[in-house]
């Protein structure tokens, strides 16, 4: 298996810079298309769980649409052969002071591009603190 190709990497780079520009813009049908159309996909976040693109749509359907800047830092795209990736990313928020937010995205390609198969998200305490 070849881990890295730069060509698939720039794709998944590319399609999760759009996910993260439709999650601080709100834009809930983008969101809903990037994850894998299956009740098999499964969304594990701060303080819930969704299992299947049904339950995602329903949770995002019920998020506040503000405040949801937020600052990227040691984000690692790491591809494997050319269907599969895992992007970790650290974020802040202004909102959440003290605490840094956690979030690993497990992405595959499908007949219509990169698609989130799984993903969790976690808000601890800065190291540190």
């Amino acid at each position: 298996m070849e881990i890295n190709l730069p060509a698939i990497v720039a794709e998944v780079e590319a399609a999760f810079a759009a996910y993260e520009r439709a999650f601080v813009s709100n834009d809930i049908q983008a969101l809903n298309d990037f994850f894998v159309k299956s009740e098999s996909t499964v969304r594990y976040g701060v303080a819930e769980q969704q299992y299947g693109l049904e339950a995602i749509k329903a949770y995002r359907a019920r998020q506040p649409s503000t405040g949801l800047e937020r600052e990227l830092l040691d984000t690692i795209i790491t591809t494997y052969g050319r269907d599969a990736a895992v992007a970790s990313t650290l974020f802040f928020r202004d909102s959440a002071k003290g605490k840094v937010g956690r979030q690993m995205q497990t992405w595959i390609r499908v007949a219509d591009g990169w698609r989130v198969a799984a993903a969790h998200v976690s808000l601890i305490d800065e190291p540190g603190i």
